[in-house]
């Protein structure tokens, strides 16, 4: 009877450790499910991320193509820039030669400046 007794206690303690090697295999199992479903989730926002990485390189690649057509009107507005520097320059040395002529006049016929 004791062994019996011993025998019953021996099968309940094998049973009560398969049931909780069984929850706890359970339990790895389920959280394995959440990471296999969240990095499928992740998996389709960067394949948006791709599709929108792509859509960009286009979209640039067309402003490279349309903004090349604009270089030989940027090339002309420089030459303009320069030109007009130089006409600014041209204009300030005339305007200290007029200056000059005036001062001389002013003084070779002793008219008091203005």
């Amino acid at each position: 009877m004791e062994q019996d007794h011993l025998a019953e206690s021996l099968n309940d303690l094998l049973t009560n450790v398969s049931t909780m090697i069984r929850g706890e295999l359970q339990e790895t199992n389920n959280v394995l499910e959440l990471v296999e479903k969240m990095n499928t989730r992740v998996a389709e926002e960067y394949k948006g991320f791709g599709d929108v990485a792509s859509g960009l390189t286009i979209f640039v690649e067309q402003l490279k193509c349309k903004s090349g057509s604009f270089d030989e009107y940027v090339q002309q507005i420089d030459t303009i820039e320069q030109q007009v520097t130089e006409f600014e320059a041209v204009i300030s040395m005339l305007d200290k030669y007029v200056s000059l002529l005036e001062s001389k006049v002013h003084s070779a016929y002793q008219i008091p400046p203005p």
